[in-house]
């Protein structure tokens, strides 16, 4: 075969396939489904109930008749459709010639809660004349319920008694131009609360069948219960009230209100030793009285009384109460009314108390209360009223007082046994202990006798040592010490020199050097004054061992 009759078979054959392409797109695209105009027209606002008439409205704007068109409508969700039997609606249209318009209106009830958007959905499906191809338009239209003209509130008191029977109400009423049936309110209660009864009788204790409810017409629910709460909690009550349609509850209502747990008549207090707001001493034994009082104006029956103990530094082994029954479980001392007349029956404006001992620690490990304050703190619970009350505990100061002759300190001389007429000098060290709390503004104090002095030997040099001469005091400015000073912790100390100069009255006596050490300083948590001592020392030097009590006798 030639060339050219190659190519003229070629050229014949392209230009087959290319008028069947062309014809298949022409068919395929032929039609715009722009073409048909699909809309709905309704009501943008409307009350909940509201008879809406909704208006779909189609238009044939092309040159070709469309067929076997199909209308679905969808009418929003939970509405109640009127003269038809369900929310979906299908219908068969006739032919929609060119240029011709036409409507179709459907009616129903819109059920929901205020504010809610309520959509409709139509779709229209057909065929253009000569096509074999289905097209479709859809569109939706949107309706907010402004309004929902159903009284639904709560009616009970701001503030409660724990642990006391209460009654509230919920009451309803309707305004809607339409008879509301298969309702039902739900009421979710706060936790603690206890259900007792109701009028009328609940289903299932948060459930109640409300019966039909036509144009002004209204009830009542009243629930009685009880609130198992602290003073001071507040609980939200919530409620709805809606219909039961086809197994899903359609909500029309929706209501919440707090209330308080308040405290009930009582007051409670406290003395430890006789005070209200004392602060404690290691050591120190405490008597814990308990008083409680009905302010209130009707009585208080079969109480319990519960004390909640709390502290490292209590000694729970020394605890002890005549009346109370102790659990060491949780450290808790528990009085009942069978055991206490006054909680049995607390008359209005009667009070009584109970009473317990225990004692702090006299010591124990810094490590143990490291990092925070000392303190005790009791928690007394009597018909869910509670009251915390702290007490703090005191640190510890101590001074340690010792003198020597031989020492590495400072070199000493002079006659041993000290003589009269003539000087023998030794060395005070003073050493302080700190150990619970931060302490400031601390002293050590002492005196000396008349037949002794001051050398001026003082180490460290920059201690701030003063001596009075007309008061014989002398005073060591400590100022602040650390807790733990002394315990884990490096402690202030200081060393000084003293010179004694018997007279020949003091011959074969032991002589004082120095009289009881005082140290005195401020507790920085408790702002308590603090106070201890340590005893004098005399020329036998007991914390010597290089002299005798023979030594220490002048001669």
């Amino acid at each position: 075969m030639s060339f050219g009759k190659f190519l003229t078979i070629f050229i014949i054959f392209s230009t087959v396939i290319l008028g069947i392409a062309g014809f298949w797109y022409y068919q395929k695209n032929i039609y715009s489904k722009e073409i048909l105009k699909l809309e709905i027209i309704g009501p943008e606002r409307a009350e909940a109930g509201d008879e809406v008439e909704y208006t779909i409205k189609y238009k044939n704007n092309g040159n070709v008749r469309l067929e076997e068109a199909r209308l679905i409508f969808e009418f929003p969700k939970n509405s109640i459709p009127i003269s038809e039997e369900s929310t979906w609606i299908e219908r068969d249209l006739d032919d929609i010639y060119p240029g011709e318009e036409k409507t179709l209106r459907l009616r129903a009830r819109v059920l929901g809660k205020e504010k809610e958007i309520k959509t409709a959905r139509a779709l229209l499906t057909y065929r253009p004349k000569n096509l074999n191809a289905f097209y479709d338009s859809e569109t939706t239209f949107t309706t907010v319920i402004e309004f929902v003209p159903l009284t639904f509130e709560w009616d009970f008191p701001s503030k409660i008694e724990p642990d006391k029977d209460f009654r509230f109400r919920i009451n309803y009423f309707s305004n809607i131009d339409y008879p509301l049936s298969d309702l039902r309110c739900i009421v979710d209660y706060p936790d603690d609360f206890e259900f007792i009864s109701s009028i009328p009788r609940a289903l299932n204790q948060t459930e109640w069948e409300v019966e039909l409810l036509n144009k002004a017409d209204g009830g009542r629910i009243e629930i009685t219960g009880s609130l198992s709460a602290m003073a001071g909690d507040q609980k939200i009550f919530r409620a709805r009230l809606g219909i039961w349609q086809k197994g899903e509850f359609v909500l029309l209502k929706e209501i919440a209100k707090g209330m308080e747990i308040v405290q009930p008549s009582l007051y409670l207090s406290q003395m430890i030793n006789g005070k209200s707001q004392p602060t404690a001493n290691p050591g120190e034994l405490l008597r814990y009285e308990v008083f409680f009082k009905n302010i209130g104006e009707q009585p208080l029956t079969n109480l319990f009384l519960i004390a909640k103990l709390e502290g490292d530094v209590l000694d729970f082994e020394s605890l002890r109460s005549e009346t109370g029954e102790f659990n060491s479980g949780d450290n808790s001392i528990i009085w009942d009314w069978k055991r206490v007349p006054q909680l049995q029956f607390l008359d209005a404006q009667q009070e009584g108390f109970v009473e317990f001992w225990i004692k702090v620690k006299e010591d124990w490990q810094i490590s143990e209360t490291k990092g925070k304050n000392t303190s005790i703190t009791n928690k007394i619970f009597l018909s869910k009223v509670q009251q915390e009350f702290i007490t703090k505990i005191n640190s510890k100061l101590e001074i340690s007082q010792k003198a020597y002759f031989e020492n590495e300190v400072f070199e000493n001389s002079g006659p041993l046994p000290p003589q009269a007429g003539q000087s023998t000098k030794y060395v005070v060290i003073w050493e302080v202990k700190n150990y619970f709390n931060d302490t400031t503004n601390v002293k050590v104090k002492a005196v000396l006798p008349n037949q002794v002095r001051l050398t001026g030997e003082i180490f460290p040099k920059e201690a701030n040592l003063t001596f009075d001469s007309q008061s014989r005091e002398i005073v060591w400015d400590v100022g602040d010490v650390e807790a733990g000073a002394g315990v884990d912790k490096p402690h202030p100390n200081i060393a000084f020199q003293i010179s004694l100069t018997p007279n020949t009255s003091q011959s074969g006596k032991i002589v004082d050097l120095i009289s009881n050490a005082v140290i005195l300083g401020q507790d920085v948590w408790t702002e308590s004054s603090l106070e201890n001592g340590d005893g004098k020392i005399d020329t036998t030097l007991p914390n010597d061992d290089s002299i005798s009590d023979a030594m220490g006798r002048v001669q």
